[in-house]
């Protein structure tokens, strides 16, 4: 488990430029659906009822909360990924999710744009966050989310209905969801010390811009302008994971989002500079679970 420093994890949460929407109620009959498209953050909180995934929402680092006695597991038994009432679930929108009901369900759900993330902090958060018994690890900020979205219109409409209100409600909640996250046990490697080094920033910048090009060390360390053992060490402890693991793990986010894109695996695979369509999909198999042809096939929300 990796340690967090609280007064740390403050300056890197504070540091988060939101621009929140408004929380809107979502009710759904047993076997409902709720798409949530790709290229869209969004946040949601189980008021009643419970919800799966598709795909399952128990990849990544699940954290899982034993209401009785509030032990916290990480990691939680796979298959267990439905979310009840009191559960919490972001998604950075990376990818396409549904959520389907198993019962009848009410869900908050807020849309989010997170503007200005520095690179190694977007890489740093996984594509999906989902906290179990989340109204147990931040009771209040649940209390928040319970009552965010119009419950009856009629009634005290200016005050449900505030912008500033609801956003600062929502960014309270989403924070919090991170928060309870990181703290307990979900935090990579090196969190949340991600780079305020700007030589760093400048080489995380480039592999965004660039990730299909031929990243090694060297070139790497040219770009921070340091030498390569120095660049080597000190990116590993800034981010929490070697240079190389960093470009694959950008290449196989370009890949999702090509791919969701209708890009063909040959041609994904070469713009991402990989030698063979063999090697892409072994890399892109290793970090997501499924080949790029199966990727391909998922559904996209409408």
């Amino acid at each position: 488990m990796v340690t967090v420093d609280s007064e740390a994890l403050s300056q890197v949460l504070g540091a988060i430029d939101l621009r929140v929407g408004v929380g809107r109620r979502e009710r759904l009959d047993a076997g409902g659906l709720l798409p949530l498209a790709p290229g869209d953050a969004t946040l949601v909180y189980v008021a009643e009822g419970a919800v799966r995934g598709i795909p399952p929402l128990d990849s990544g680092c699940r954290l899982d909360i034993d209401r009785d006695s509030h032990r916290v597991e990480v990691d939680g038994p796979k298959g267990s990924a439905v979310l009840h009432r009191g559960d919490a679930f972001l998604t950075l929108g990376r990818g396409p999710v549904a959520l389907v009901s198993d019962e009848a369900t009410t869900l908050i759900v807020v849309a989010l744009e997170l503007a200005d993330l520095t690179p190694a902090l977007r890489s740093a958060l996984p594509d999906y966050i989902t906290v179990t018994g989340f109204d147990v690890l931040e009771p209040a900020a649940a209390a928040l989310a319970e009552n965010m979205g119009p419950v009856v219109p009629s009634e005290h409409p200016k005050r449900q209905g505030d912008p500033l209100i609801c956003r600062l409600m929502a960014t309270t909640v989403l924070l919090s969801v991170i928060r309870s996250w990181a703290e307990n046990g979900c935090a990579p490697e090196g969190w949340p010390h991600v780079s305020k080094d700007p030589f760093l920033d400048r080489v995380v910048e480039a592999i965004h811009q660039a990730p299909g090009r031929e990243w090694t060390v060297e070139r790497l360390a040219g770009v921070g302008a340091m030498s390569r053992s120095a660049f080597a060490e000190r990116f590993r402890s800034a981010i929490g994971r070697s240079p190389a693991d960093y470009v694959t793990e950008v290449r196989i986010d370009a890949a999702k989002r090509m791919l969701e894109a209708g890009r063909s695996v040959s041609e994904t695979s070469r713009e991402l500079g990989y030698s063979s369509d063999e090697g892409f999909s072994r890399a892109f198999r290793r970090r997501t679970g499924v080949n790029p042809s199966a990727w391909r096939r998922l559904p996209v929300p409408a």
